[in-house]
């Protein structure tokens, strides 16, 4: 067993993930290479409803001297999660039991780099 690991082609390393010729390894699950049928890119879209319904409230308590400071303070809010909300990116695979997201980060070219590596061991197992 210990000469198969010392043998694997690893294809991406870092603190959370492992990508191998034929494991893919994340901070809680293993996949075995050979029942990953195809990897891609998946966008996890975030809600703006909230922070644009503050936005509005908050413009129009403006206009009101009684609600003018509870109004800017609405608004103010409202932009600041408008600009601080980030869409998530998540390694999305494909195996023989559906589909998973098995990595989620807001840094869409590192997930891009794990899928480049999965990418690779799929066309290296053959």
């Amino acid at each position: 067993m210990e000469t198969q690991l010392q043998n694997e082609v690893t294809f991406y390393q870092d603190v959370n993930v492992t990508v191998t010729q034929s494991r893919y390894v994340t901070n809680s699950k293993t996949y075995a290479m050979r029942n990953i049928s195809s990897v891609h890119i998946f966008e996890i879209v975030k809600s703006k409803t909230l922070p644009i319904v503050m936005v509005i409230l908050g413009g129009l308590m403006l206009l009101s001297d009684a609600s003018r400071v509870l109004g800017f303070i609405i608004l103010a809010i409202g932009i600041l999660i408008l600009v601080l909300i980030k869409n998530e990116f998540t390694v999305r695979i494909s195996t023989n039991a559906g589909e998973v997201n098995s990595i989620v980060s807001k840094d869409r070219s590192y997930v891009q780099n794990i899928i480049n590596a999965l990418n690779d061991a799929i066309v290296f197992r053959g």
